[in-house]
């Protein structure tokens, strides 16, 4: 990387003026919201969204493959941002390690924007923890909303990956430390105070979606809300400063936006609205990605972002790697060379193209290039592209930048010029059986859906109380197509199971739990935290990014 420029050169290259940045020590800064109300002058901006088939465990680049396509697009002449999500500490210290890219398309500072950044997080935490603490001393302190306390629906969250959490018992030690009860922590992307902060357009919003937040039911069977608790205010203040995006850089200096950091296997997966609205207020290009395969982020992206904001993609960037499409034709990681596997692998690509096609809305394929690859595997790929009528690009930016990705950049720019009008995949109106029938069958290609018995009575209930109209958020395993993650390809007319539904009213969606899908991920054998240390003289911290 060349000297990195600080981040008041970055905000001059996207016309900020300093009265709309804080700076936050070295190459950081939040963005004032009063940014959006500037006048600027008024061109076609467009919305690019960066997803993926399903991929190996270790990922397959969206972020290298997000930063890179954004600074290929600056290669090429286009004024562009990228909007990434914030690292959670969960997988940092866990299988994959950071999440600021890497190579030749990071961004910076990684140590820092990988840790506590700029304190969004720790925020979000505090303001989740904030509210199961009053509702808890609403129910010591006489209990004047009459809450059930069989029916708390409100968990605990960390930033952490502790399988031990996902269920235990608060309350014990006798009468001043509240009636005991079953209770349960989620890891805080999977939060829905980090939803809400993510889906959030302004302070007042955010204000309204808090107050609506639905912490449990009293004995009537009527909900509870954190306005009830009158826990808004506080929870307000907690997050006055969570809510400004974050200005950074990449390796080359393009402008990056990283905000807010909601899983999309367990929730929607995708960079804050605010983030988005900030970049298309700046840039002409916004690279958004969105989290996992197309069957997670990029759905949900569509069903549940693009109807909130009305904020509509022009294009869409599909993932494709060699070693994620041999994972799926059957192969061990060691034999990743046999090319024979590829056309049971495609079967698993091919179903996200012709999946994407149901939304209306442009794609291209970048085919991430690892060092093993060989020139014949990769054209291979680009040849199924052309037989299913999708462009496709090499993307080597990894290795060597915006260089790397300017043919993706010249491609996408293309698809992005096909007048387009993405739609969701349901209407509002429809059952939320249905709803979930629909992502279940058109997406996941299932054939038949079960709801456990506790499923179905929580969507009746839901139903009934007015929430029927809300989208879903399907909690799915990223590794298949499918509620498992062991089965590869994309296998058709499959039974897939609904084992829990979750409200998220503040959010604005319903939470439907898919298989064994857990909300609170727990280590591995051998976790990425291991290998993290900081050298005692210098500080330098060694081992986070894989």
């Amino acid at each position: 990387m060349a000297q990195a420029k600080s981040v008041q050169e970055i905000a001059a290259k996207l016309g900020i003026k300093e009265e709309f940045l804080e700076p936050r020590g070295s190459g950081m800064a939040k963005l004032r919201l009063q940014l959006l109300e500037e006048a600027r002058p008024a061109t076609q901006r467009k919305l690019i969204l960066v997803t993926a088939m399903n991929s190996t465990a270790s990922g397959e680049g969206k972020t290298v493959t997000s930063i890179g396509l954004a600074q290929g697009l600056e290669y090429i002449g286009k004024k562009s941002v990228v909007a990434l999500r914030e690292p959670s500490l969960g997988p940092v210290f866990g299988l994959k390690g950071g999440a600021t890219g890497g190579g030749m398309a990071t961004v910076f500072p990684p140590e820092k924007i990988n840790l506590h950044f700029t304190g969004d997080f720790h925020a979000i935490t505090s303001a989740h923890n904030l509210l199961a603490a009053m509702l808890d001393a609403s129910i010591h302190n006489a209990n004047p909303l009459r809450i059930d306390v069989n029916q708390v629906m409100w968990p605990r969250t960390m930033d952490m990956n502790d399988r031990s959490l996902r269920s235990i018992v608060v309350g014990l030690g006798g009468r001043t430390n509240g009636p005991a009860r079953e209770s349960r922590f989620v890891i805080t992307a999977a939060s829905e105070v980090m939803a809400i902060l993510a889906l959030a357009n302004s302070r007042a919003d955010l204000r309204t979606r808090l107050g609506r937040i639905v912490v449990a039911f009293n004995v009537e069977g009527k909900p509870v809300t954190a306005a009830d608790l009158q826990a808004t205010g506080a929870m307000m203040t907690l997050l006055s400063e969570a809510i400004l995006p974050n200005l950074v850089q990449t390796t080359e200096g393009t402008p990056a936006i990283v905000h807010c950091g909601p899983f999309a296997n367990i929730a929607h997966g995708t960079s804050s609205v605010l983030a988005q609205r900030m970049g298309l207020h700046l840039a002409d290009y916004v690279v958004n990605e969105t989290g996992f395969g197309s069957d997670l982020g990029c759905e949900k992206y569509l069903d549940i972002v693009m109807p909130a904001t009305g904020i509509t993609p022009s294009a869409v960037v599909v993932i494709a790697s060699t070693r994620s499409i041999l994972r799926h034709g059957g192969t061990m990681p060691e034999d990743w060379s046999i090319s024979q596997k590829f056309d049971e692998g495609f079967k698993n690509l091919g179903t996200h193209l012709e999946n994407l096609r149901k939304f209306n809305i442009p794609v291209v394929v970048a085919i991430n290039r690892f060092t093993n690859d060989t020139g014949e595997q990769l054209q291979t790929i680009q040849d199924f592209c052309k037989s299913m009528g999708v462009e496709s690009a090499v993307s080597e930016c990894f290795a060597k930048g915006a260089p790397g990705g300017a043919d993706l950049a010249e491609k996408v720019v293309s698809a992005t010029n096909t007048p387009a009008s993405p739609n969701s995949l349901y209407s509002s109106d429809m059952p939320l059986v249905q709803k979930i029938e629909t992502v279940a069958k058109e997406i996941y290609r299932a054939g038949n859906v079960v709801f456990e018995s506790a499923a179905k009575k929580k969507l009746e209930r839901f139903t009934d109380l007015g929430y029927g109209n809300l989208p879903v958020c399907m909690a799915k395993t990223q590794y298949s197509i499918t509620d498992k993650a062991e089965i590869l390809g994309a296998p058709r007319g499959w039974t897939l199971k609904v084992s829990d539904i979750n409200l998220s009213a503040g959010a604005g969606f319903v939470v439907a739990i898919l298989g064994e899908m857990m909300l609170m991920p727990g280590l591995g054998k051998v976790p990425q935290a291991t290998k993290i240390d900081v050298d005692d003289a210098t500080g330098v911290i060694s081992g986070m990014l894989g």
